[in-house]
């Protein structure tokens, strides 16, 4: 290389790999052999080094980016640390990842942002689990450049055989991760060699340092392609203007070209475009504008503007991969939170059809996904949205999953492709609707849910309340959780997964006898609180009323004639609720009961005065 070298811009890179491979200590080598740290940080980080530093006496080069004081004191790495520095070649961002396996999801971040993966090995114990799931995510977010770092060699005596079978060995793991670039390089961040300088321990490596590989690494612009623009916010600051901002996730756009909302088909013509300077001609990917457009038509925030001539996928079934980041396992049919772009959606995952075994690559059989696994799945959206394959786009083909009442965030998925089921299906509308059949049975229809554990009389009181409203005249239905296993539910188990699937069935058969006009009574212990908020969700406004039969187990055990509790305690019933497994009592139940010392009764007429209450309440 020369001073006549051109520069050839920013590049965005992550370091990853297993705990302890020495990472942090690698970029900190890079940054202080790049003469890229300020005299008072170097100073800072030599003081901290006599507290805790893991190098004896020498200025521990890791605590250049392990800023978090609880990295420093366990000697790794726990959030993403961000560093810039810059040479007369090239600017650089450098996403230093955590290594440990509950911090994947904080990996994940890093590498959806960058253009190449430092993937470190220790060369003492070659490819772990965890080197090998970084380097499987980061095929998967669309990392196409990787230097594989041997890292420590000094500590196996600059080896060439080691470091050729790691080499070997991780080519043979890699060779379908669609990589453009794999370039292996023999180092040891504590000493720096061939991280700046070529190394005189390693005479028989030839390739460049690692610092002049990431100078001159062609990274190709992975935003070219169709031009995407995101809606982020309608600006209409007063009636004389009306124009749409965001970045734009793909290609560009020229003033006057044609442009398509992508999910109603409406076209129009870009009439201006606004940058930070004011009126420009053109926008490209990466830049923030306001589009302004030359026809009222409907813009909000979430559509996405594309080519008349290439428009993405609109649809609500897809298919993708997905990380689960969440200790509470994904399941089926449990419905989540999906940020697809700037839209916000319900979405579940309809089936697995395969989880990845990260060491493998093997594809397996699933019901579930764990903390840190990887499945390629179904989805399905409660509304279209537009989308493109995470592969020719990285923006508008990415999702997250977030827990609807935790608000983690839960996955992230790479779109692969639309499911185009049954187009032909369209929902069918009657000329009698729900209010025509509930004015003629002269009532209000709802559903009365009564929730908690078995034994806690919840079926008792359904059956007095149903008894009490058919005296009055009221049309009533009841489900309940033992009679539907034995028709609709039969193919149904106890296992989490089963129970999601359980009341999902339910809350759809308990939304179409309301659009029939009646008072539907569900009796069902219903565990977990996401499955009854769905079925709450699923109806309208006020028609779903949560009763909780609250009885302490101890009394549910006391009255279980058929002693489904002592069975489940001796291990002989598994996923028993409120022993092997949990509860989750109500949150926002309209009507708590207190199942262990009222009478059934009692308690019957409580839910009747709710009822009325709240029928009085919309009458008035």
């Amino acid at each position: 290389m020369d001073g006549t070298t051109p520069a050839r811009g920013l590049l965005r890179l992550l370091t990853c790999g297993s705990v302890d491979d020495g990472k942090s200590t690698l970029i900190g080598r890079l940054l202080y052999d790049s003469q890229m740290i300020m005299e008072d940080t170097l100073a800072s980080i030599t003081r901290d080094s006599r507290k805790h530093g893991t190098v004896g006496e020498e200025v521990d080069l890791a605590l250049l980016v392990d800023g978090l004081e609880a990295e420093r004191q366990q000697g790794i790495t726990i959030d993403v640390a961000y560093r810039f520095f810059t040479t007369p070649r090239r600017s650089f961002i450098v996403a230093d990842c955590p290594g440990h396996e509950q911090y994947t999801r904080n990996m994940a971040t890093g590498a959806s942002n960058s253009e190449l993966a430092i993937i470190l090995v220790d060369a003492r114990k070659g490819l772990l689990t965890q080197t090998r799931r970084h380097s499987y995510i980061c095929s998967l977010l669309g990392i196409r450049h990787v230097v594989l770092a041997v890292n420590k060699i000094d500590l196996v005596n600059f080896d060439r055989q080691v470091f050729d079978r790691i080499v070997g060995e991780y080519a043979t793991f890699a060779a379908n991760f669609g990589f453009r670039t794999l370039v292996p390089i023999p180092t040891s961040g504590r000493f720096g060699d061939n991280v700046t300088t070529r190394s005189g321990n390693t005479p028989w490596y030839r390739g460049e340092t690692l610092l002049a590989h990431l100078e001159s690494v062609g990274v190709a612009e992975e935003r070219a392609g169709p031009f995407r623009f995101p809606v982020q916010w309608v600006n209409r600051p007063n009636q004389d203007f009306r124009g749409f901002s965001g970045s734009v996730a793909g290609g560009g756009v020229s003033l006057g070209e044609r442009v398509v909302v992508a999910s109603s088909g409406i076209e129009t013509q870009v009439a201006r475009i606004l940058g930070p300077s004011g009126e420009q001609q053109r926008a490209e990917a990466g830049e923030a504008v306001t589009i302004c457009l030359a026809d009222e038509v409907d813009v909000a925030r979430g559509d996405v503007l594309v080519p008349t001539h290439s428009r993405p996928a609109v649809a609500d079934q897809l298919a993708a991969h997905l990380l689960w980041m969440d200790e509470e396992p994904m399941l089926p049919g449990r419905q989540y939170l999906m940020r697809l772009g700037n839209s916000w959606t319900s979405a579940s995952v309809t089936a697995i059809k395969h989880r990845v075994d990260v060491a493998t690559l093997e594809h397996g059989s699933a019901t579930r996904l764990t903390l840190n696994e990887i499945g390629f799945c179904n989805f399905a959206l409660a509304q279209r949205l537009p989308f493109d394959p995470y592969a020719d786009n990285r923006l508008t083909g990415a999702f997250i999953l977030v827990d609807r009442f935790t608000n983690r965030t839960a996955g992230c998925g790479m779109i692969a492709f639309p499911l185009r089921r049954a187009t032909n299906v369209h929902q069918e509308r009657f000329l009698v609707d729900r209010a025509a059949r509930a004015a003629a049975l002269g009532q209000r229809p709802m559903v009365l849910w009564f929730t908690g554990l078995s034994g806690s009389g919840k079926s008792t009181v359904s059956k007095l309340v149903e008894q009490a409203l058919h005296r009055m005249g009221r049309h009533t239905y009841s489900l309940d959780g033992d009679n539907l296993r034995h028709g609709l539910n039969r193919d149904l188990g106890f296992t989490d997964q089963d129970r999601v699937e359980n009341i999902r069935r339910v809350g759809e058969v308990a939304k179409l006898f309301v659009d029939a006009g009646l008072i539907v009574l569900c009796s069902f212990i219903s565990p977990f609180r996401a499955e009854r908020d769905m079925v709450r969700e699923m109806l309208g406004e006020g028609d779903f009323v949560e009763i909780f039969v609250d009885t302490p187990i101890e009394e549910c055990i006391r009255r279980d004639a058929k002693g489904l509790y002592a069975r489940a305690m001796r291990g002989e019933i598994a996923n028993f609720t409120g022993v092997s497994s949990p509860y989750e009592p109500p949150e926002r139940a309209e009507l708590v009961l207190d199942g262990g010392r009222e009478a059934p009764e009692a308690q019957a007429q409580k839910v009747l005065d709710v009822i009325g209450q709240r029928l009085a309440r919309e009458a008035g």
